[in-house]
């Protein structure tokens, strides 16, 4: 496709007649014109954004995102007053945004908003609307010059919508002291993913010995999400004195530890609970036998600390990388422990003790990724940011197993595995699960080194992104509710 140079402020057809070229080289449906021109005028200002203070960026929120049923906040004049119920993500939103020293609205009007930007009270927006109520909107923020950047609502109807917050949230933090802000985290996973090739594996682990060998680098290289290798590697380049550039070689190994500690985490799991597939392919047990399946999870353990050992680390560095792997391996070991006798004998659980067995379960291994990496680009570094880490990666472990709960949907207890679905609700469960991302982010507010603050809370979106857009604001086609 050709590059198109271009300089904002453009004008709304300047910006659709460059959608319309990404339509058609994409040969994607028209009906998402619109919508590419948003994120067209989105890249356009994003450096510009960036450099304004986020005491003078304003956040405008619509006010269909409040739960319109059971919301008693009043309006007034520029618009409504949360009393942060809990209802819905308007509060979290506009607690962050305030944290961070943004004015939020929460308003369809552009009244009010141009009346801030005549008074030179705000130099920066971000909003969030429907794509017809950012179209109104447009050619007051193209005359007044302004960096804005949108975030279009992810359904119609104009009742009770909802919106990517990881997206929200990127652009929020979005600032120019983070160097890792324009770091490709795609590209950065499918190169940490490419080192789970058999070549690469080989070459980092040397040659294998034996069948059982040989399995345990065929186990490696089966495809999951990588996603802790992935988290090892992001600390590490976040705190790194050059963000932006290669990875080393000597990353490698520490990557693949990471891997062999939750694959084998995954066979002796996997065994435990008698499961017979694992995303669409048999588990190693029903493949191999338990006898064998049991010996490869032990191999893999071993590996990992071999190839921790073995990483061109210095000796502090590979003593500290050794001492919080085998305490993750510990509390694992608990929280499936703790899961496992229950299943001796299942009774009801409170949601609090369901969340304390997921946060010594899961949370581990995100924390032991984490840990490893920070602990790879410098022990000062990781100092500084060690308890963070921790409390970041607890939230992260119990958000993640939440998820899999709810993609899961195992309610009956006579399942006889551990779920939070008997304790709570569908809907509450997807509070909670919200709840714990945004501790998540929360977390990060007492890390001063920004590249990491910015790269682990987009890291965050990474993982926990399924978003869906479900068609265009009801608005436009005339039938908006009363």
């Amino acid at each position: 496709m050709e590059e198109q140079t271009a300089v904002p402020p453009l004008p709304l057809a300047q910006v659709r007649s460059h959608a319309a070229r990404v339509v058609e080289a994409l040969q994607c449906d028209p009906a998402y014109l619109d919508y590419i021109a948003v994120l067209i005028n989105n890249e356009l200002w994003r450096e510009g954004f960036a450099s304004i203070p986020f005491d003078r960026r304003l956040l405008l929120l619509p006010k269909c995102l409040r739960s319109k049923a059971k919301c008693r906040a009043p309006f007034d004049e520029f618009g409504l007053l949360c009393k942060r119920c809990g209802q819905c993500s308007i509060q979290d939103l506009q607690a962050e945004a305030e944290r961070l020293g943004y004015a939020v609205l929460v308003a369809e009007g552009s009244a009010v908003v141009m009346a801030l930007i005549q008074a030179n009270k705000v130099e920066a927006i971000a909003g969030v609307s429907c794509l017809n109520v950012l179209e109104r909107a447009f050619p007051g923020m193209e005359a007044a010059a302004i960096p804005g950047v949108a975030i279009p609502l992810l359904q119609d109807d104009c009742l009770d919508t909802s919106v990517d917050l990881d997206w929200v949230r990127d652009y929020l933090h979005l600032s120019t002291d983070d160097h890792t802000r324009r770091l490709d985290l795609d590209a950065l996973r499918s190169d940490v993913a490419s080192w789970f090739g058999r070549p690469s594996l080989d070459a980092i682990m040397g040659p294998s010995d034996g069948r059982t060998e040989e399995i345990v680098r065929e186990w490696l290289s089966r495809s999951g999400k990588r996603w802790r290798p992935f988290l090892a590697v992001s600390a590490f380049q976040a705190l790194r004195s050059d963000p932006g550039s290669p990875l080393p070689d000597g990353l490698k190994p520490l990557a693949v530890a990471v891997e062999c500690f939750h694959k084998a985490s995954l066979i002796h799991d996997d065994i435990e609970d008698n499961d017979t597939e694992r995303d669409g392919q048999k588990t190693l047990h029903a493949e191999y036998g338990v006898s064998v399946a049991l010996n490869v999870g032990d191999l893999l353990i071993g590996e990992g600390y071999r190839l921790l050992a073995s990483s061109p680390l210095s000796a502090e560095q590979k003593s500290e990388m050794t001492r919080f792997a085998a305490e993750g391996q510990r509390q694992l070991c608990r929280g499936q422990g703790a899961e496992l006798c229950w299943m001796r004998a299942p009774e009801p659980l409170t949601k609090q003790r369901v969340l304390e067995i997921f946060r010594h379960k899961t949370a581990p291994a995100f924390e032991v990724a984490l840990h490893l990496g920070a602990l790879a680009a410098g022990c000062e570094q990781h100092a500084a940011v060690a308890s963070t880490l921790t409390a970041y990666s607890e939230a992260l472990g119990i958000a993640y197993q939440i998820r899999d709960d709810l993609a899961d949907a195992t309610e009956d207890l006579s399942a006889r595995r551990l779920s939070l679905l008997p304790s709570v609700s569908r809907d509450q469960a997807g509070l909670l699960l919200e709840t714990y991302k945004n501790e998540a982010v929360r977390s990060l507010v007492r890390i001063g080194n920004p590249h990491l603050k910015g790269l682990l809370r987009r890291v965050l979106g990474k993982i926990f992104n399924e978003t869906e857009f479900h068609a265009w604001c009801l608005e436009v086609q005339g039938t908006l509710p009363e």
